[in-house]
This record gives C-alpha cells, structure tokens and sequence, in this order.
C-alpha cells in the first residue's frame, strides 16, 4: 500500500482582523463623548429619542470595545493550548455585538409603546441640533472603520452600528421638526418604530452570519460546491474525501481534504500550486491537503 503524502499552506498574506488602534480610540472617543452630551440633553428637554438614542449609542461603544478586544486578541500568537491562537475571539465578538443591537432595539420598543400611552413635548430645535452632531460623529466613525478590511464581519458590524445610529440621529432630526411645525407627539415613538423595523432585519442577518460562523460553517462568501469542483478538476484527481471548510476567525478560513490520485504523488510543486489557487481565488488561507495514491474501496 502507498503511503499517503500530505501538504500545509499558510499563504504569508493573509489578512489579519483588523487593529488599527488610532482608530479604535477616536471612535470610542466621539461616540463616548456624543453619549454624554446627548443623554444630558435628552434630560433636560425630556426627549425620548434623544435619551432612547443616547442609550444605544452607550451600547456601540461597548461593541467598539468589544471589536477593538476581539481584534487585540486575534493577533495573539498560537500556544500549545490554543494552536490556532485566540483568532475565534473576532467571530464571538461579532455574535455578541449582535446580541446587543438586538437588545437595544427591544428596548427602543418598550419605551415607544410607553411614550404613546404617556406622551410629553420635546423641545423640536435642541433635538435637531444634537442629532445632526450625531450624524456628523457617526458617518465620520464609519468612514474611519471603512478604511479598514471590510471582509471582517467583526468591523462589518461596527460599521452597521455607525451607520444604523446615523440613521436613528437622521429620525430624531425628523422628529425635532415634526414636534415644531405640527406638535404631532405621536410622530416621535411612530419614527422610532420604523427605524427599528430597518435596524432589526440588519441586525438579525448579522446575528445569523455571526452564530453560523461560531458553529464552523462554511463563510457565506465561499460555496462548497464550487470548491468540491476546482480540487476534482485538478489534473490527477480521481475522487475527493473529508473535504472540510471552516473559519479560523472572521477572515481567515481553513481548508482541509483528502486528494486521491492513483497515478502517484504529484510533487510538492503541485500541491503548493493548489493552495495558492485557493487562497487567490476563493480566500482560503490555511490548506491542508493529503493525497492517497491508493483508490479507497469505502468512502467516509
């Protein structure tokens, strides 16, 4: 019997989780300081969604915290213990930033059905105000995190954070002006509900992507299908066994799979030239390949 010959590739430039922390620490920053300044003013003026706003930009700061940690931590070195390293931490991140959006909005809801049986009148140009700044502070922060790797589903959802808060600030602003020129004080929990709506269907997609991925599925940019393919059509190859493809963190993916090849081992040549077509063209990193000269009588 021949003995079988196996093959890992780690391509050098596969890209990291994101960790620009000059980054990190000016979003933080603004968005911190925009959440003091809005809750203040929400106080005094007793604004719903000035207060309801501040509250889930409160969260986004702790999801820019969580993704700048997941990114710290997915660039740690390999142990004996954790051989991959702490790369998952990105994939955890993502799923618990979900997690919270979610809960923000849940409790977006809860206050909206409070305010329309206990409605009060906001004060329609401090609301404008504050919320423009807010719009300013959070197309900047996504702007910033967008000159990152937008493949990173952990910065993918810090920037759906950013751009959903620009969009609830748009609303308030929405909100300042109906309070002024109408005194509708049903439009204020009416606008806050649709942007909720908009928010949960993002929300939930990224809660769905993030829990696949801490499960080992295979990253929704890559169809196994295709995979299973491009390795049979390799010169050679007869039949492909144990294929199996799953994150390493929420940029990196891993690649591994049993070649039978009855004519023989192809040389490291071969081999290297396969884990470099799967990096190039499907973003696979991490190859490990083991051919079997030898054609199985049972599959498994």
């Amino acid at each position: 019997m021949a003995i079988p010959h196996s093959y890992e590739h780690f391509h050098p430039n596969q890209p990291k989780p994101f960790g620009y922390n000059l980054i990190f620490i000016i979003g933080v920053t603004l968005n911190f300081g925009f959440v003091i300044v809005e809750e203040w003013v929400g106080f005094q003026n007793h604004s719903l969604s000035l207060l309801a706003d501040g509250g889930h930009n409160l969260r986004d700061v702790l999801g820019l915290l969580l993704a700048w940690g997941a990114a710290f931590l997915a660039q740690r070195p390999a142990t004996k213990r954790y051989t991959y390293g702490l790369r998952r931490a990105s994939i955890l991140a993502a799923l618990l930033n979900s997690i919270i959006l979610l809960g923000a909005m849940a409790e977006i809801v809860w206050e909206a059905i409070r305010y329309f049986q206990n409605p009060a009148l906001s004060a329609g140009g401090v609301i404008i105000w504050v919320a423009c700044v807010g719009i300013v502070i959070h197309i900047a922060t996504a702007l910033l995190f967008m000159s990152g790797n937008q493949q990173d589903l952990n910065i993918r959802v810090v920037i759906l954070h950013m751009v959903i808060d620009a969009l609830i600030s748009l609303g308030v602003v929405l909100t300042g002006i109906a309070v002024i020129t109408t005194r509708w004080l049903w439009f204020e929990p009416v606008v806050s509900l649709i942007i909720v709506l908009v928010v949960a269907v993002s929300a939930l997609q990224l809660l769905i992507a993030s829990l696949k991925l801490s499960l080992d599925g295979v990253p929704q940019q890559i169809e196994p299908a295709e995979i299973q393919r491009f390795l049979s059509e390799l010169p050679g190859v007869v039949h492909i066994q144990n294929l199996h493809i799953w994150p390493i963190s929420t940029v990196e993916v891993a690649l591994t799979a049993h070649l039978v090849m009855p004519r023989g081992y192809p040389g490291d040549a071969f081999l290297d030239q396969t884990g470099r077509l799967l990096y190039s063209q499907f973003g696979i990193g991490h190859v490990t390949l083991q051919v079997k000269t030898v054609i199985p009588t049972h599959f498994y």
